[in-house]
């Protein structure tokens, strides 16, 4: 696949450039600021990016806007957000939009090789991604009833597989159940949870958010 990467530690940038070409990805781009990343995503359309939360001139949030900023304006490129620790905010603010082709993963994920492979191959494939630590601090930050109690075990699972970015079919795999099931877990989770039918809303995603809000 193509890839951009925007990060403003060269080292990193160097390491990862090495990582895709070893695993036969070519690094179109390797940037160090919301700028220039949003000039070379517009020049060379990527598959994907990988994009680093906080970038100069303040650190903050300048890489999670440049990438909100491509999802609207390059719909077509998918985008793997990088952080050093949890933000909680921003994960909210990416999950706030359209999921597909979108993933959130902590920066120490970056050194299990095989793993952010992964996660970078389902990003590209239209799928999610996300760290499970991610998951797991989102799920810490109420102590409201658990809206989740409703769901069976099964249920439960397969809506904490959801939540990590796997797709029915990986889910089918992990769980050693058929499509058609997951598939009927899915429906059984959406409705559980009273999501609304609106033709405006994925309803998968709203379960995966009321799953990190609960």
């Amino acid at each position: 696949m193509r890839v951009i990467l925007a990060d403003d530690s060269v080292l990193l940038r160097e390491g990862l450039t090495r990582l895709l070409a070893d695993a036969g990805h070519e690094v179109v781009a390797a940037v160090g600021d919301a700028p220039a990343l949003l000039d070379a995503a517009a020049r060379h359309r990527p598959d994907v990016a990988v994009i680093d939360v906080r970038m100069p001139p303040t650190h903050k949030d300048e890489g999670l806007r440049a990438a909100l900023e491509i999802r609207e304006r390059l719909p077509g490129v998918a985008v793997l957000v990088l952080s050093q620790y949890v933000e909680q905010h921003y994960a909210a603010r990416l999950l706030a939009g359209a999921t597909e082709g979108l993933g959130y993963l902590l920066k120490d994920r970056v050194s299990e090789v095989a793993e952010f492979l992964d996660s970078l191959e389902r990003v590209r494939a239209g799928g999610t991604a996300f760290d499970p630590e991610v998951v797991r601090q989102l799920l810490a930050r109420t102590t409201r009833a658990d809206p989740l109690s409703r769901l069976s075990p099964r249920e439960g699972e397969v809506l904490r597989h959801l939540a990590q970015g796997y797709v029915n079919a990986a889910i089918a795999e992990r769980l050693h159940v058929s499509l058609s099931t997951v598939e009927k877990h899915v429906n059984a989770i959406t409705d559980k949870l009273d999501l609304p039918r609106d033709p405006g809303y994925s309803r998968r995603v709203l379960a995966i958010l009321r799953y990190l809000e609960s």
